[in-house]
């Protein structure tokens, strides 16, 4: 028997907004929250960034591909990092009780959210740029999603509101 889907996981491009929206999103729904970023640091004793300098990115994608493995919580907002959608298995893993959720964000709006991203922890090729990792991971976002948000000239609060207003039915 298939589990209820009562979660609800965010994927997108680093500053996108998954976070900040996750909480507020955790906090208005009355669900709790995982930000997977945070149980990677947690996991590992490092920051991402120290587990791209001192392993590489593809280092960085596998501990997140175990972190999503093994995450088993009912209920909860899943903040994911913005690489999560490279790990096929980890994705199927999530979406068996979980409401997939894109925050579409453009690049401009990423890049300007960003800042200097060279120090974000930020998984991709050492010669790739924004441009590149944006196109890359637009096709796995959309593949996974079950919902897409456009947040183009909303506010995180007004992204938070419609994305309650899809998922009445998991509140």
């Amino acid at each position: 028997m298939p589990r209820q889907r009562t979660n609800i996981v965010l994927i997108g491009m680093p500053g996108s907004g998954k976070s900040t929206v996750g909480a507020l999103l955790a906090k208005r729904s009355g669900k709790g929250f995982v930000d997977t970023d945070l149980l990677i640091q947690r996991d590992t004793g490092q920051t991402l960034q120290q587990i791209i300098d001192a392993a590489g990115h593809r280092e960085l994608r596998r501990a997140e591909a175990t972190v999503l493995a093994n995450l088993d919580v009912q209920d909860h907002v899943i903040a994911t990092g913005g690489s999560a959608v490279y790990s096929a298995s980890g994705m199927e893993h999530l979406r068996t009780d979980s409401l997939v959720v894109f925050l579409d964000a453009s690049l401009g709006t990423v890049r300007a959210r960003l800042g200097d991203f060279s120090l974000r922890g930020i998984a991709k090729r050492p010669e790739q740029t924004l441009e590149e990792l944006f196109r890359e991971r637009y096709a796995l976002y959309e593949r996974y999603a079950d919902q897409t948000i456009h947040c183009e000239g909303l506010s995180q609060e007004a992204v938070c509101e419609r994305i309650l207003h899809i998922t009445q039915p998991l509140s």
